[in-house]
């Protein structure tokens, strides 16, 4: 439920702020200080909100899950300026089925996928790096494989990630209280938002038409 909630956020403000030159020209028509500042305030609030949240008053938690949504929603605006509207929704509709089908395997098979915790993040470092990386060469080829890579990383951390927050929920459903129990639903919620938006991201690199 929150991570619907969380991307339907963002999903209604970043068409809104797609659709209003005002906006789109504050955020992205004066250099990239606006875009580094957003990023930043971005992930500061996603790291406080991962190590901070048991520590978080209920309401405080969903009032900061909420803020991340929209946050990215201001970020992710630049998706239907650059892409093509059909190239949008055809990504969104790949990347909602990857998802669904990674996470009905993880949570059904017998496979413990544990594991692949530490690979999977050692891939996350890789990938960042390989991100910045590209910044200085840039060229097609490359960008192709690393956005590849990215589809491929992050639809497997929506299935570990599943996988460790169903174990998370059967442990805490035996002797959590309500209180603790949501804002765990909350922190679940924003690791598959993530792999989520990031999934989608990427393929949106791969498949998108530019306009």
């Amino acid at each position: 439920m929150w991570m619907t909630l969380g991307l339907s956020f963002t999903a209604i403000v970043a068409w809104w702020i797609s659709s209003s030159p005002g906006f789109m020209e504050l955020l992205y028509g004066r250099g990239i200080a606006p875009v580094l500042l957003l990023s930043l305030g971005i992930v500061i609030l996603v790291f406080s909100l991962s190590r901070n949240i048991m520590k978080m008053s209920v309401r405080g938690a969903i009032g900061a899950f909420l803020l991340y949504s929209v946050l990215n929603g201001l970020f992710c605006s630049f998706v239907f300026i650059v892409y093509t509207r059909y190239a949008v929704f055809q990504a969104f509709a790949v990347s909602a089925s990857m998802f669904a089908i990674m996470s009905l395997w993880a949570l059904t098979t017998k496979r413990d996928l544990s594991g692949w915790g530490h690979y999977l993040f050692m891939g996350l470092i890789g990938l960042i790096i390989a991100g910045a990386v590209g910044m200085f060469i840039g060229g097609e080829a490359y960008q192709f494989l690393y956005s590849a890579v990215g589809v491929v990383l992050f639809t497997a951390l929506t299935a570990y990630d599943t996988q460790m927050i169903k174990r998370m929920s059967d442990d805490a459903s035996m002797g959590v209280d309500e209180s603790n129990f949501t804002r765990l639903s909350i922190l679940g919620a924003l690791k598959l938002y993530l792999d989520f938006i990031n999934m989608f991201l990427f393929l949106l690199r791969l498949l998108g038409r530019r306009k």
